[in-house]
């Protein structure tokens, strides 16, 4: 018969926990609502480079390693051959 998980552990020791601090006094701070600020006027970015920097590095680095891979088949077919 398997053991119990860990995690099955873990929410049993929560339980316990759990009924020990429910016969405690609820000590809570009160709920304040929220408000909502007004929103800022915020200028979008003029292109996408902008929020996404890195996106034409990882582009080129990843372009730069389908070449030398389609280089590297092309030579094993020539050399296998």
């Amino acid at each position: 018969m398997p053991r119990k998980s860990r995690r099955s552990k873990a929410l049993q020791m929560k339980r316990k926990k759990g009924r020990q601090l429910s016969a405690a006094v609820d000590v809570r701070p009160p709920i304040v609502p929220q408000v909502p600020k007004p929103a800022s006027p915020h200028k979008a970015p003029a292109s996408g480079e902008a929020r996404y920097p890195y996106v034409t590095a990882e582009l080129r680095r990843i372009g730069i390693l389908a070449g030398m891979m389609l280089v590297i088949l092309v030579v094993l077919t020539l050399v296998l051959a």
